[in-house]
């Protein structure tokens, strides 16, 4: 799930866990190009307020 207007999203691993991702951790990919279903690869760090995705690319 993709929430443009507010800037943030979800992913889901291969395990089928969810993680939190902002769009100003991004860093080798535009918020803006990410599409809803696409692959990507990152990774899972514990926070506070559940997993976070961190390190978000766009799968090759």
């Amino acid at each position: 799930m993709i929430s443009p207007d507010r800037g943030f999203g979800f992913v889901r691993g291969d395990d089928g866990s969810e993680a939190f991702f902002h769009r100003t951790e991004l860093t080798t990919v535009d918020f803006d190009s990410l599409e809803e279903g696409e692959s990507v690869t990152f990774e899972v760090v514990d926070s506070p307020k559940g997993p976070r995705a961190r390190n978000l690319q766009k799968a090759v």
